[in-house]
C-alpha cells in the first residue's frame, strides 16, 4: 500500500463544497446499505416512517431517531450476538471483542478496519519505525485496532500491552523503540521511571488515547523530547477524529460521517455550540447509523494552518449519560451495582479522582444493618467486572441516601 495514501487523502483537501457533496453522497450509501442488510436500521427508520430513499444527505439524517450507546449492552442481551446490527454472518468477522457494558465490538476482515493509519501519518509517524503499544490486546479492540494502523503504514509493533513498567523499561531500552502508543497517564509514568534507573529510550512521538492529554502533561512531555498527538475514537466506530501538526482540535477521520446535536431532541447544532457527538460510519460489516457516542464537543469555527479542509473537533467536552472513563476504560453506575450483588451493600457510591495526572476510583459502600462487609473481596470483583482496580471504602449505615448520586467525578483537566 503507498504511504501517500495516508498524507493529505483526497477529502483532507476538498473545497467546502466537494467535501459537502462527498460527505452526502457518504450518507446515501451508508443508509441505502443499511437498510438493506441490518435489522436494526430496518427498524429504526420503520419506526420513524422512513425509507432509504428518503434519506438524501446528511440534512435528513435528523428523521432518524438516535441510537444511543448505553442501550448497547440491552440490545445485544436481547439479540445476540450484536442485537441485529451486523451487516454479515457472523462466520465473516475476523475478532470478535467484548467492552466493559458488557457489549461486543466485532472486527470486520480487511485492512486498518478502524481507520487509524491517517492519524497515525498526521502525526509523524513513518514506515520502518518501532513503536510500542501498550493499549490491551485481549478482550477489548484497542490493541488490534491501533495494531492495524501501525501496520498499514509500514511501523514495526511492540505489542507490550498494559501494565508491566519495568518490562515495558527493558522493552525500550533494548528496542529504542521511537514511537509510543497509549494512555498519556502511562506514558509519564513509564518516562519517570526510566529516569530513575538512568534509561535513556529513543522515544520522539506519541500517540495517546481512552484518556484526556492535559495542557500541563502535554508541555511535560515535549519536555521529555516526546511530541505528543491525541486521537478520539470508540471501540465501536474507531477512529473519529485525530489532531496534525497544528494540534488545534480533532480533524473527522475517513468514511464517518459526524454530528453534533442536542443531546434531548437529537437536532443538529451550528459549528461551535456544544452537543453530543453522534457518528454515522459506512462499513460493509457494521455499519453504523446515527450512534450516539455519550460524548460532548463542539465543531470549529476557524479553519485549521495545517492546509487540511475537514471539519474539526474542538475536543473531549465531557459526557452525556452515565458513562465515565477512568484510565482508559468506561465505568457505569450499573457495572458497580451489579458487582456488588453477591455483597450485603445497601447503597454505593463511585468517586473519581486525579492527582498527579493519575486516576483513582474509589467505591464508597454503605452495608446493611449488622452486616459486615469485605473490602478485599469486594475490592476484586469490582477489578473483575471494571477491568480496573478500585479502591474500597465502607461508610456508616445511612451515609449514603436515595438521592446521592451514583458517581462523582472530581476531576479537573489543567
Amino acid at each position: 500500500m503507498s504511504e501517500s495514501r495516508f498524507y493529505l487523502p483526497r477529502f483532507e483537501a476538498m473545497p467546502p463544497e466537494q467535501w459537502s457533496a462527498y460527505q452526502d453522497d457518504l450518507v446515501r450509501r451508508t443508509i441505502t446499505y443499511a437498510a438493506a442488510h441490518v435489522p436494526e436500521v430496518q427498524q429504526r427508520l420503520a419506526a420513524a416512517g422512513l425509507r432509504a430513499e428518503d434519506i438524501h444527505g446528511v440534512a435528513d439524517l435528523a428523521a432518524i431517531p438516535l441510537l444511543d450507546k448505553d442501550n448497547l449492552p440491552a440490545l445485544q442481551a436481547a439479540n445476540p450476538p450484536f442485537g441485529g446490527m451486523l451487516a454479515v454472518p457472523v462466520e465473516q468477522l475476523k475478532r470478535i471483542y467484548m467492552s466493559p457494558g458488557p457489549i461486543l465490538d466485532p472486527e470486520g476482515d480487511r485492512p486498518d478496519y478502524w481507520r487509524w493509519a491517517a492519524a497515525f501519518w498526521a502525526a509523524g509517524f513513518r514506515r520502518g519505525d518501532i513503536v510500542i503499544n501498550t493499549f490491551a490486546y485481549h478482550f477489548t479492540p484497542a490493541g488490534a485496532m491501533f495494531d492495524s494502523a501501525l501496520r498499514a503504514l509500514g511501523c514495526v509493533v511492540v505489542p507490550t500491552g498494559p501494565g508491566n513498567t519495568e518490562w515495558q523499561l527493558d522493552v525500550l531500552a533494548q528496542t529504542q523503540a521511537v514511537g509510543y502508543v497509549g494512555t498519556p497517564d502511562f506514558l509519564k509514568i513509564l518516562l519517570e521511571k526510566a529516569a530513575e534507573r538512568g534509561i535513556t529510550t529513543g522515544l520522539r512521538r506519541a500517540y495517546v488515547s481512552a484518556a484526556p492529554l492535559p495542557p500541563s502533561l502535554r508541555a511535560w512531555l515535549a519536555e521529555q523530547g516526546v511530541a505528543t498527538f491525541q486521537g478520539y475514537g470508540t471501540a465501536d466506530v474507531g477512529a473519529i477524529g485525530y489532531e496534525c501538526e497544528a494540534q488545534d482540535g480533532w480533524h473527522i477521520a475517513p468514511d464517518i460521517v459526524v454530528e453534533i446535536v442536542d443531546p434531548e431532541s437529537g437536532q443538529p447544532l451550528p459549528a461551535g455550540e456544544k452537543g453530543e457527538v453522534v457518528v454515522t460510519r459506512a462499513d460493509t460489516a457494521y455499519p453504523l447509523v446515527r450512534f450516539a457516542t455519550g460524548d460532548l464537543s463542539a465543531f470549529h469555527t476557524e479553519p485549521c494552518t495545517c492546509g487540511r479542509t475537514t471539519p474539526r473537533l474542538v475536543g473531549f467536552l465531557g459526557r452525556v449519560g452515565e458513562a465515565v472513563k477512568v484510565r482508559g476504560m468506561f465505568v457505569r453506575p450499573r457495572q458497580i451495582a451489579r458487582a456488588l450483588e453477591g455483597f450485603p451493600v445497601a447503597r454505593f457510591q463511585a468517586v473519581i479522582s486525579r492527582a498527579e495526572h493519575r486516576d483513582t476510583l474509589t467505591v464508597r459502600v454503605e452495608p446493611h444493618p449488622n452486616a459486615t462487609l469485605d473490602t478485599d473481596a469486594i475490592a476484586a470483583t469490582l477489578r473483575e467486572t471494571l477491568k480496573l482496580r478500585a479502591d474500597v471504602v465502607v461508610v456508616p449505615h445511612g451515609t449514603l441516601h436515595e438521592e446521592s448520586p451514583l458517581l462523582v467525578d472530581e476531576r479537573t483537566w489543567e
